[in-house]
């Protein structure tokens, strides 16, 4: 989204310090041709783990920083200048209560936009390997034996609902790549989109990818309450994706209740690549016991990460994997790509992109 503060910041950027504070090493072209196009910017760049721990870096670093890139959260004592943070993800929730974040002269901007081709091609892979038994035939060619497992059934994809809890950048993506295998998409927004304009997504978008003017959903669905959510996961959905941010009113979203709608008809198919809070552990638990849905394929959970022995690891009909589904060697060309956006339209006075609402912080 434009940020209408921010058209009041256009300037010459002569005076900027950008801190990046992420786990690549420093990109020098990419440092000289942003130091070459705007004389007077300096760039900053330490490489870090990439673990969401809050590592700091020495006093003299933060001296006259104005913009951050960061993983996590830099002590907002030490950086009295700044007025901007590019995070490195798409959601903010390891930020939110920080002073930083409480500040309303720092714009945040999320990497919104940066997941989606990987993130949606985890969703799709884990559906698929799911609905064709692609583990159980690899199981069963470790025997060195064939076994066609002819009693396996197979449901191919044309004409299943696929519904996406968060049309966001990531849930868009999911929504185009489902769409190109015949699956009809239904959408949740947390807003009203009553009107084409409403529709169209303003976040950074990677050439050729996404629903940029949403035209694929067949049905779009919208509210805050568990009531307006259930009435969209008893549409019979076949594939359900989560893809929205973790806030107060998302924690848990998916808990008994909403499992045994989703298990009324159809018995869908959950796939959840946004915060393990969204589902209730013990309630997906029960629902893939019981078969009250088809499987589920997890990117995140709660707890996370899982314990050792955790249920969930030999639960049947779940995929897990630790937290991975976003990693592209296209990453952070994409979280620098979004920067260069940003620095453009701050010098020309206009609204960033991917500027975080703090109301409710996405």
């Amino acid at each position: 989204m434009d940020d209408p503060t921010s058209a009041k910041l256009g300037r010459d950027l002569s005076n900027e310090i950008l801190l990046m504070h992420i786990p690549p090493p420093p990109d020098k072209a990419w440092i000289a041709k942003i130091e070459d196009r705007y004389p007077g910017l300096k760039i900053r760049w330490f490489s870090r783990p990439w673990t969401f721990e809050t590592q700091l870096l020495p006093d003299d670093v933060y001296e006259g920083v104005t913009m951050v890139c960061a993983v996590t959260e830099h002590p907002a004592e030490k950086l009295p200048k700044l007025h901007c943070v590019q995070l490195a993800s798409a959601g903010a929730d390891r930020w939110l209560g920080t002073a930083t974040y409480m500040n309303p002269d720092v714009i945040f901007c999320t990497s919104n936009g940066t997941h989606p081709p990987q993130i949606a091609e985890w969703v799709i892979a884990t559906y698929l390997m799911h609905s064709h038994h692609l583990l159980a035939y690899a199981a069963a060619q470790q025997t060195a034996r064939v076994n066609r497992l002819l009693h396996l059934s197979v449901q191919d994809s044309p004409g299943l609902r696929m519904g996406i809890l968060g049309y966001g950048a990531i849930g868009r993506q999911c929504a185009r790549l489902g769409s190109a295998l015949g699956m009809e998409v239904y959408a949740y927004t947390r807003s009203p989109k009553l009107d084409p304009e409403s529709r169209k997504d303003d976040s950074y978008c990677v050439p050729g990818t996404g629903d940029p003017d949403g035209l694929i959903p067949s049905k779009w669905f919208h509210g805050t309450s568990r009531e307006e959510t259930n009435d969209f996961l008893a549409q019979d959905l076949d594939v359900l994706v989560l893809s929205l941010p973790l806030t107060e009113a998302t924690r848990y979203i998916l808990g008994r209740e909403q499992f045994e709608i989703l298990g009324r008809t159809k018995k869908a198919f959950v796939s959840n690549i946004a915060r393990g809070k969204h589902i209730d552990t013990d309630a997906l638990l029960d629902a893939l016991k019981t078969g009250k849905i088809r499987g589920a394929a997890l990117d995140v959970t709660d707890p996370e990460p899982l314990p050792d022995g955790h249920e969930l690891f030999t639960a049947p009909n779940v995929f897990l994997t630790p937290h991975v589904s976003w990693k592209s060697e296209h990453y952070f060309e994409r979280v620098q790509a979004i920067i260069e956006t940003n620095l453009e339209r701050l010098s020309k006075g206009k609204g960033m992109v991917n500027v975080i609402d703090r109301v409710h912080h996405y």
